[in-house]
């Protein structure tokens, strides 16, 4: 098998990877933004459950999570099909981490920040949205861009529940055609060719949202 047949057959799971990485979004940018407010704005027993929650997901093995909903749940009368887990687990887990970027992006704003919106008769919920949120997510825009290129390149462990993305196709490639050097390089550098535009746009937007910051590194 040539190298563009190898790169054509690893290419036909494109598409699984671009919908199990779009679906993840889905589950991961509301997570993170509302568990990473939540975890800003609560305190006592409330911020521990919101703690737990977020932990959970960013803590737990993404491989067992994989295997745990989509074998043991049917089990318990729940079954979801490989996309739904594959987007729902990843999803979560990246928004797990991103929470925590969006906490800390709140955190490190100010206290005279939410004083002025006050002075200026602003409720808290207007305050947050309006003042705070939009800053932070400014400063926590390079952190997002990681966790996207960490959600495109976490999806060759759905394989592992069936699904037909680029991983899988290689391992079909590899079973016939028995060249694994030729094959897992056409592999890695398919995966770095989907990666690298998403760094790349995720600096220019950063130079957009942030100029001096992106001055600063030549952008």
């Amino acid at each position: 098998m040539s190298m563009l047949e190898i790169w054509l057959g690893i290419l036909q799971g494109l598409g699984i990877t671009a919908e199990v990485t779009a679906y993840g979004l889905v589950f991961a940018v509301p997570f993170a933004l509302v568990f990473g407010i939540a975890q800003f704005l609560t305190t006592g027993l409330t911020r521990f459950l919101v703690t737990a929650v977020i932990e959970f997901w960013r803590s737990s093995a993404v491989v067992v999570l994989l295997f745990f909903f989509y074998y043991v749940l049917p089990v318990m009368g729940v079954t979801l099909s490989a996309l739904t887990v594959s987007a729902l687990v990843l999803g979560l887990n990246a928004g797990g981490y991103a929470s925590q970027a969006v906490r800390a992006g709140l955190q490190s704003l100010p206290a005279g920040q939410r004083e002025a919106g006050m002075a200026l008769g602003l409720s808290r919920p207007a305050i947050l949205l309006l003042i705070e949120l939009p800053q932070a997510l400014v400063a926590m825009s390079p952190t997002f861009v990681n966790n996207l290129i960490q959600l495109v390149k976490a999806t060759s462990l759905v394989s592992l529940v069936t699904l037909t993305d680029m991983t899988f196709r290689a391992k079909e490639i590899a079973q016939t055609d028995y060249d694994p050097v030729a094959i897992y390089s056409a592999l890695l550098l398919a995966f770095f060719v989907v990666c690298y535009p998403i760094a790349l746009a995720g600096r220019w937007l950063e130079a957009r949202v942030n100029p001096e910051r992106g001055t600063r590194r030549g952008i």
